[in-house]
């Protein structure tokens, strides 16, 4: 069974009448989630960097609306949340890549700008949310779980995989009613994760469909699916969800 298969259908239109913001909605987790709140009767407004992509992602889906800036300009971002004409239900991030860089190779002001710049879009997203986004719906971010084990090359991504968390808890007691989440994702199946691996890609599919507990690759649908879940179970608030097929389980 595949990604795609395993993550769609469980939500059965409970999304009918809501609006979603999908901030990084032109590919990857951000794309995908599009389409299951479309498929579950939602409608979506779209945010991406990449002009092409997200036209591309507008003739599938056929949101409200469209922006194209790269959601690491967080005055933009702001700007963007707070002049919406309507209230919103649910604003999901996708935006953002990890750093695997050694510390003798670290360019010291792109990392803080890395650090500080994802702490800052998420700090960005809830400031506006609390004038956009209805009461009991939902921020939903997505962080990692790689960052969990150190090793060489993970300072920068290890100190926000622990950081996202504290931010995310803190974050749903000041913008109560509405709820905030955060999804960390292990290895997903992206364009970003070909992009990272290039020639590595396929034994890295390999290794993971050998080695995990669920014998096979999580896909962008799985990481979709766990978001739909999220934003309809209103229950749910500050707290992490991990998404990894159990690859935290696994010794390297």
């Amino acid at each position: 069974m595949s990604g795609t298969e395993a993550g769609t259908g469980s939500t059965h239109g409970a999304l009918a009448g809501q609006t979603v913001v999908v901030v990084g909605g032109s590919a990857g987790m951000g794309l995908e989630t599009a389409r299951q709140v479309r498929a579950n009767g939602g409608d979506v407004i779209l945010v991406a960097r990449d002009a092409d992509r997200l036209r591309q992602a507008a003739d599938e889906l056929k949101p409200l609306d469209t922006a194209v800036f790269d959601a690491r300009d967080t005055e933009r971002l702001e700007r963007f949340l707070g002049e919406l004409p309507d209230r919103v239900d649910h604003v999901l991030v996708t935006a953002g890549s990890p750093s695997y860089t050694p510390l003798d190779e670290l360019d010291l002001t792109a990392a803080g700008q890395d650090f500080g710049g994802r702490l800052a879009m998420m700090l960005a997203v809830a400031r506006a949310s609390r004038r956009k986004v209805r009461a009991g719906g939902t921020l939903l971010f997505v962080g990692g779980t790689g960052g969990r084990r150190p090793a060489a090359g993970m300072a920068v991504t290890g100190a926000l995989t622990a950081a996202l968390p504290a931010l995310t808890a803190n974050l749903a007691l000041e913008v109560a009613p509405v709820r905030v989440n955060l999804i960390a994702a292990g290895f997903v199946d992206t364009p970003l994760s070909a992009a990272l691996l290039g020639d590595e890609l396929d034994a890295r599919r390999e290794e993971l469909r050998r080695t995990l507990p669920i014998g096979r690759v999580v896909g962008p649908a799985d990481v979709a699916a766990l978001a739909l879940h999220l934003m309809v179970n209103d229950a749910l608030t500050g707290a992490t969800y991990d998404i990894d097929g159990g690859q935290q389980l696994v010794a390297r």
